[in-house]
């Protein structure tokens, strides 16, 4: 169990974020940090050769070597919710029919069980740092670095996405609303 010590305090007393622009650009509360969030759509490096390997992977060290910033790489995995496919098969009045579809539906529930089958986001997190607030070499920076991570990773195969307001909200609703027991002291 994870326990907190938030006293009396509201979420938006303890929450460190400030802002959120359209653009996706979170500002941090009490400093001069501004952070952008980017979507990665990874590979199946498994599915690839010997050779699309190795050339993977020097062109994963190349980016490594050229980003010349700090990254943070999130990796969000959540169990598959399988329970509107199986409220979508269709029990028939036909017997056999029937039958089929409840074996289907027996088969999903058993495999997602046994598999523990879930979904993986990628996400690399990068923060620029300010003395003085001047938003547009902020969004400069920040656009500078999503460029150079895009260029590397898309001589991976990854493509690469920045994550707008919506989705930023949904990033951390999902870290903020878990079904986890919070211990209050």
């Amino acid at each position: 169990m994870i326990e907190v010590n938030i006293g009396n305090k509201s979420t938006q007393e303890w929450l460190i974020i400030e802002k959120v622009d359209d653009n996706g650009i979170l500002k941090i509360k009490n400093k001069n940090t501004y952070v952008k969030i980017l979507k990665v759509f990874p590979i199946n490096f498994n599915l690839k050769t010997n050779l699309e390997k190795e050339a993977i992977l020097n062109s994963f060290k190349i980016f490594l070597k050229t980003c010349n910033f700090n990254l943070q790489i999130l990796i969000h995995t959540n169990k598959e919710d399988i329970s509107k496919i199986i409220n979508n098969i269709k029990i028939s009045k036909n017997k056999k029919i029937s039958i089929i579809s409840q074996e289907y539906i027996n088969f999903l529930q058993k495999i997602n069980s046994e598999k523990q089958t879930s979904t993986k986001n990628y996400y690399i997190i990068i923060s620029q740092d300010y003395e003085e607030e001047n938003q547009d070499n902020i969004y400069y920076s920040l656009n500078e670095k999503y460029l150079k991570i895009k260029e590397c990773l898309n001589k991976c195969g990854n493509q690469i996405k920045e994550c707008k307001k919506e989705e930023v909200l949904k990033i951390f609703h999902f870290f903020l609303n878990t079904n986890i027991n919070w211990k209050r002291k």
